[in-house]
């Protein structure tokens, strides 16, 4: 049985004390919005763990793995194992995903290139300014330190 479900007999034995405070002192708290946050970081640690195991995979247009990808298809393929689901294009996965600032960006969230409006590029932020991406053709999944500011940030939701 967990904390929340002793809270009302609690209660009232403790007359002024707070859920929260009961919770607290139980173990368990539960607060609005952080386990949906600590589970997108949970499938983005995932995502960006499952796209590293593929360096040195080719590139290979239209490819979405396990052995063979494009930029989206790396992307794809990374958070389907990871238990997130992203539509296949990477302007559609910038749809898809929940838009931020790159001060506020994480390893595991996705990175964006742009031409004016158009998103023609996608990669799983790794940290210290690099990307783990399937850059073009005749080459290989690798970690690569962003080379333009035409970059947004995206979260998987």
């Amino acid at each position: 049985m967990t904390a929340l479900n002793r809270v009302p007999s609690l209660m009232a034995r403790a007359g002024t004390a707070s859920a929260l405070t009961i919770a607290a002192v139980s173990g368990s708290i539960v607060v609005p919005g952080i386990a949906s946050e600590a589970a997108a970081a949970t499938h983005a640690t995932k995502a960006l763990k499952i796209a590293a195991s593929k360096k040195g995979a080719p590139y290979r247009y239209g490819a979405t793995g396990p052995s063979r990808f494009d930029c989206s298809g790396l992307t794809l393929y990374s958070f389907k194992k990871a238990g997130k689901k992203l539509p296949r294009t990477a302007a559609q996965q910038y749809n898809r995903t929940r838009h931020i600032t790159a001060s506020s960006r994480k390893a595991g969230d996705l990175v964006f290139f742009h031409s004016g409006r158009s998103v023609y590029h996608v990669g799983i932020y790794a940290g210290k300014g690099r990307i783990w991406h399937a850059p073009k053709t005749g080459d290989v999944v690798r970690l690569q330190k962003i080379w333009t500011k035409s970059v947004w940030y995206g979260r998987v939701k």
